[in-house]
């Protein structure tokens, strides 16, 4: 079996009109909302053993900061691929990663993490697939479980063990 979990990146900064897309910072809430879910993911979820995050100024943020109230530093990498993939070719890249790691970490964007989950994510418990039909907010929190034993194989049928959010873990 193999976890994934998907962090969408905290709220971003749009003061700067001149920073494109990619390079525009986490705002003051994406700053406070990160660690939090890092200290979530530590009190409940599993420990990833490897992370692929967008490349991106505000995944990255978010990541430092998650990571560091998770007081972990599992093996990462940097994907320009993540960036606004859609749920398809995010699920292309996650299919590329390597089997040793049985957590794995995917720090993205909506709409792609949205999709990816919502197709993954066929049971589970019914208030986190509720609460993830909804919206897949800002710093949003999914834990999937993925009955593969190789990365390659992930398609649909996992179990949505937590959807958390800024929200749910008391912000």
């Amino acid at each position: 079996m193999k976890t994934l979990i998907l962090l969408r990146h905290a709220k971003s900064d749009w003061a700067d009109p001149e920073l494109t897309d990619h390079d525009r910072p986490l705002a003051a809430r994406g700053r406070e909302a990160a660690p939090r879910m890092g200290a979530w993911l530590k009190a409940h979820g599993p420990m990833p053993e490897l992370v692929l995050c967008s490349t991106a100024i505000r995944a990255r943020q978010t990541l430092a900061l998650a990571l560091e109230a998770l007081g972990a530093v599992p093996e990462t990498r940097f994907d320009r691929g993540l960036y606004l993939a859609g749920g398809a070719g995010v699920l292309a890249r996650l299919r590329q990663a390597p089997d040793a790691a049985a957590t794995l970490l995917l720090v993205g964007h909506n709409p792609d993490l949205e999709q990816l989950a919502r197709r993954l994510a066929t049971t589970g418990d019914k208030a986190a697939l509720g609460r993830l039909a909804e919206k897949y907010p800002t710093a949003g929190l999914a834990v999937i479980e993925l009955p593969v034993e190789r990365w390659s194989d992930t398609g649909p049928g996992g179990r949505l063990f937590a959807f958390e959010t800024p929200k749910t873990v008391g912000g």
